[in-house]
């Protein structure tokens, strides 16, 4: 076992092989980020009108859209994030894997299908069918900017992570830069390119991403001759736990959620946040607009389940091999949330010191970029499409936009959200970024879904019971967020010097999802508004069965 442990002298040398090595690593990294430029004006060229921008022209297949959707939902949150936190965490950390993928069934049960007949670019268009246009999908572009925004925050940490720890750049001012520039290639992404851009970068990152996670679960388990018990055994013995006499603790839930009656709470509030999450993200529910039917769409959700599932079963092997192979101190000493634990691992396995070992660091770094840039392009399309769509067009110029003044619109909101992402961006580089995407999540499942479920299968919902549901969860969640452990009150805070926390848990979803339902239901109770029953029964049989679909 004395092999697997890492010396003085090898972190040394890791640290100098790095430096010499840089220039491979730099031009291998701007190979990849050139190439998915590359498609993005490719692709860019093909976007005429706005189905194209929006939804790709409804021309992608089942299979092509669930490569893009797992592309999409493979985020810097489940490679990076995820392996930190079971690199430092064990059986806690993985929670997060298991929680991301449950999610999908949700979605697939729930959503999928009625969403693609009922809609046609955006989650506002579902809801304006049978409530009054202007209120409604002021509120549906409002609370798809700020859960997109979150979730871009978590995008930005774990780029300012990889860019750093490839540049070598320690300062506070060139993460800050590194995030700046991240933004500006994110913008890029999306107004040359719009969603036929965005899906295809989508679809190529989630190749990339499957083969160097298989590449490096090979490599670790090559490492310990197959032997996965060897692997958690070691990984238990070197984590902080296992230093401490207590290695069985590492392999058994309550590591990080058990210590008290409030971390039992935060790990309920994360489980709920995660399960309900997936059906009410933007990003997520305008992919089920780029295929041509219902069917597709809900095909296309089961081969992202195989793919995501594939994909989160080998983050088990990277999270415990980054704690067996390389330890939790190293890890926390190149980022304290564990964001780096995957690009330390891959240079491990490819040899430290070695141009093998730059290599390895270099393509897997460049893959999680890649990762982030296109879940960025992503969630920038959603949101800057909802304010184009439902906000400009609808709400302000009362339906009269044309296409091409909408396009525009959408090109300028992406920026305005390109430069509110960095500014946030940089005030989080430090947080774990599957924490952060759980943020997303809870917002998401707090303001969007209660709405798109009442909308879909509750006849008496009404504008009012939308209004309050969204913003009352969108609110509720954001407020508590800000007066929690994750905005200040604790070393790993995003103000860590200040402390004005008094909500206890980190995450917000065990108050704001249940608020959300509650308020939805109260306010089209007590609303004057009688529902339109027959608007009712034409969103009914359009979703079920596709009749007048888009």
């Amino acid at each position: 076992m004395s092999a697997v442990y890492h010396s003085h002298s090898a972190i040394q040398l890791a640290a100098s092989s790095t430096t010499e090595h840089r220039p491979l690593i730099i031009s291998l990294f701007a190979v990849f980020v050139a190439a998915t430029l590359a498609i993005t004006v490719w692709a860019g060229r093909q976007t005429k009108s706005a189905s194209d921008f929006y939804a790709g022209g409804r021309q992608f297949t089942a299979f092509q859209n669930g490569l893009a959707v797992s592309g999409d939902y493979m985020s810097a949150a489940s490679f990076l994030g995820i392996a930190g936190a079971i690199a430092l965490f064990g059986y806690d950390g993985f929670l997060y894997s298991i929680g991301f993928l449950v999610a999908w069934l949700v979605a697939l049960l729930l959503v999928a299908e009625p969403l693609r007949n009922s809609g046609r670019y955006t989650m506002g268009d579902v809801l304006a069918y049978r409530m009054r246009q202007r209120p409604v999908r002021t509120a549906a572009g409002t609370s798809t900017i700020v859960v997109s925004i979150f979730y871009l925050l978590a995008q930005m940490a774990g780029a300012g992570v990889l860019v750093s720890l490839l540049l070598g750049i320690t300062s506070d001012t060139g993460k800050i830069v590194i995030v700046a520039l991240v933004g500006v290639l994110m913008i890029l992404y999306v107004t040359i390119g719009g969603m036929k851009g965005t899906t295809w970068v989508q679809m190529v990152k989630a190749v990339l991403l499957i083969a160097g996670a298989l590449l490096m679960t090979f490599m670790v388990l090559w490492k310990f001759n197959f032997n996965i018990s060897d692997l958690l055994g070691t990984a238990a013995e070197k984590s902080l736990a296992g230093q401490q006499g207590d290695a069985k603790a590492f392999l058994e839930p309550g590591l990080k959620y058990g210590a008290d009656a409030i971390t039992k709470l935060d790990f309920i509030s994360l489980g709920i946040a995660l399960v309900l999450g997936t059906a009410g993200l933007p990003h997520i529910l305008i992919r089920f607009y780029t295929v041509p039917t219902s069917k597709a769409a809900r095909k296309s959700v089961n081969w992202a389940i195989g793919i995501i599932g594939s994909f989160y079963l080998m983050t088990i092997a990277l999270g415990f091999g980054a704690a067996a192979l390389i330890g939790p101190e190293e890890i926390k000493a190149k980022n304290p949330a564990g964001n780096a634990a995957a690009p330390q691992l891959a240079e491990y396995l490819g040899g430290v010191g070695t141009t093998g070992g730059a290599i390895m660091l270099a393509v897997i770094s460049a893959v999680a970029f890649a990762t982030i840039l296109a879940v960025v392009a992503g969630l920038t399309l959603a949101s800057s499409s909802s304010f184009a769509h439902d906000i400009y067009a609808n709400v302000i110029r009362k339906g009269k936009a044309t296409e091409k003044e909408e396009m525009r619109a959408a090109k300028w909101a992406t920026v305005a959200i390109g430069v509110v992402s960095i500014a946030l961006g940089a005030m989080a580089r430090d947080l774990n970024v599957a924490g952060l995407v759980a943020l997303a999540f809870a917002v998401a499942a707090s303001a969007n879904l209660p709405t798109i479920l009442y909308s879909l299968f509750w006849k008496r919902f009404t504008t009012q019971g939308a209004l309050w549901s969204i913003y009352g969860g969108l609110f509720s969640s954001v407020f508590l967020v800000l007066f929690s452990p994750v905005v200040s009150g604790k070393a790993t805070s995003m103000f860590p010097d200040v402390d004005f926390a008094w909500f206890p848990l980190e995450n917000p979803g065990l108050v704001s999802i249940p608020l959300g339902f509650l308020l939805g239901w109260i306010g089209s109770l007590l609303s004057k508004e009688e529902p339109d029953a027959g608007k009712y029964a034409e969103l009914e049989v359009k979703s079920l069965t596709g009749v007048g679909a888009h």
